[in-house]
């Protein structure tokens, strides 16, 4: 899309877009985009909230004001979550979710959490019929090792041709999140999308994963993993709560 705006504009087409992964803008130096920090495939936020929606594409429109480029602005605003929370009917069960595993490495408790939760994640695809995973093209138990091997003293190489580092590890992370909120979602009980946001991000390995992987993007001396260290993989939200809990941990008795 970019390359297509250069010689759109070379024909007197003022243009603009929409970019989710920076690192592919900045190198192609389009005429006009505005990126995004949402999970690919939904460049406009999520499903169902127009007044957002409007509001991105208004943004992106904004930049035909500017008669000279090429212009990369930040989207100042995180996406709103889906609503994850109906409850499906005739699906209970009387067994608790197990909790975040306690024993080994944090690394090692991410692939022990993903491997639990396959169950309910297979009893999410057969009950909504689609799963939003796939982007990656990795199987779920490679995705989480991908992941834990950042943790290791040997990052691995990017899992595609073509992808940065940061790009390629803001993707497997973006899959592995829809993969813990479609099974979380099947759990017994109703489970709005801010309950499903609070358990990932204070309950489970994976939430602790990305925090922890967020500082080792901030200490990367790959320009790629500069984006995840800001407000990519930890939306901002999130991060004001992460820190207020922590807050209120340290003043108990």
């Amino acid at each position: 899309m970019g390359a297509l705006g250069h010689y759109l504009e070379q024909e007197g087409v003022a243009t603009t877009q929409v970019s989710l992964v920076r690192e592919h803008t900045e190198a192609l130096a389009p005429p006009r985009a505005l990126w995004v920090p949402f999970m690919l495939g939904r460049p406009f936020g999520v499903p169902r909230h127009a007044e957002f929606q409007r509001n991105v594409l208004l943004a992106a429109l904004r930049l035909l004001e500017s008669d000279h480029g090429p212009v990369i602005e930040d989207y100042p605003h995180d996406a709103p979550y889906d609503d994850l929370g109906v409850e499906p009917e005739g699906l209970a069960c009387p067994v608790s979710f197990p909790g975040r595993p306690s024993q080994g490495t944090l690394a090692e408790q991410l692939v022990a959490e993903v491997a639990q939760l396959s169950v309910w994640h297979d009893l999410a695809v057969r009950h909504r019929g689609r799963t939003t995973l796939g982007v990656t093209g990795l199987a779920i138990d490679a995705l989480a090792g991908y992941i834990a091997s950042w943790f290791t003293d040997s990052p691995p190489a990017s899992f595609r041709t073509g992808l940065t580092d940061g790009a390629a590890l803001k993707l497997a992370c973006d899959e592995l999140k829809a993969y813990y909120y479609e099974a979380k979602s099947v759990q017994p009980g109703r489970h709005g999308s801010a309950a499903i946001r609070h358990w990932f991000w204070h309950d489970t390995a994976a939430g602790h994963a990305f925090v922890a992987l967020r500082t080792i993007a901030a200490q990367s001396m790959d320009p790629s993993m500069k984006p995840l260290a800001v407000q990519s993989l930890v939306p901002r939200a999130v991060d004001v709560s992460l820190q207020a809990n922590a807050t209120n941990q340290r003043s108990a008795p």
